[in-house]
């Protein structure tokens, strides 16, 4: 099969619709001629039945990234998809999750904050070292975020997590580097999701796209921002890395 990720295998977190980004970088991964492994949590039944919309149905690994148990055997599990010694060559993070305390900033406890940060921005680190070792020649980690130098109207500790998953990805970038794996994030303007419904007030964060994206924005359309993904999975970005690409509508350039 030809395209720009003929012959790789992608791992894909965080599908659970197939209106999700993550649904759509695998899609067009397949598409483009990848191999596709998925991970779920929670609704394990319902990632299996969005699986089989895929172009070729994937295989669903179990994944809570705060259990560690799930991280240690993960790649064992990723191996037994893939075949003994099959390599990995790309990973796709688009996990991230916040109690709803955690989107009143003044009143949010530290619990609420600390799961936010573990689930959205530390697992970045902890999914990227449970794969590593099936990516002895490197690869690409790419990661989802939401543009985190502005301190958006009701996204609160999940805007901090943001932030500190962007520096985890330059972090990594800097210390994976030498084995040759690059890690970039994807800033995506909103998209109306199932992870979207349980953010209180989405609708007047996402009416900033309908005013201020240059080139126009769909809420209900992830096709853009999964081509972004998989353009930074793919060979055409070798020497990028350490870099947030927005796929935003030009939002994030337009001043206040």
């Amino acid at each position: 099969m030809s395209g720009i990720l003929a012959g790789k295998r992608i791992l894909v977190t965080g599908v659970l619709t197939d209106g999700s980004i993550a649904f759509h970088a695998a899609k067009i991964a397949q598409e483009e001629g990848a191999e596709v492994v998925l991970t779920g949590y929670g609704r394990m039944s319902l990632v299996q039945r969005i699986a089989k919309r895929l172009p070729k149905e994937a295989p669903v690994i179990e994944l809570d990234v705060t259990n560690q148990e799930h991280l240690d055997s993960l790649a064992d599990k990723v191996s037994e998809h893939l075949g003994e010694g099959a390599e990995l060559d790309g990973i796709v993070h688009s996990i991230a999750f916040g109690p709803q305390g955690a989107f009143n900033f003044l009143e949010a406890s530290w619990e609420d904050v600390g799961t936010a940060v573990q689930v959205s921005a530390y697992s970045l680190k902890s999914l990227t070292m449970a794969c590593l070792p099936l990516m002895p020649r490197g690869g690409s980690v790419v990661g989802l975020t939401f543009d985190a130098k502005i301190a958006w109207p009701k996204y609160d500790w999940m805007g901090v997590a943001k932030a500190a998953l962007e520096s985890t990805s330059r972090y990594l970038a800097r210390d994976l580097g030498a084995r040759n794996v690059r890690c970039n994030l994807v800033s995506a303007g909103p998209i109306k999701s199932m992870a979207a419904k349980s953010i209180p007030g989405f609708e007047e964060l996402a009416d900033v796209w309908n005013h201020r994206a240059p080139i126009g924005w769909e809420l209900t359309d992830p096709d853009p921002a999964g081509r972004g993904v998989v353009g930074l999975l793919s060979d055409f970005f070798p020497k990028t890395t350490g870099e947030i690409v927005h796929v935003d509508g030009g939002v994030h350039m337009m001043g206040a």
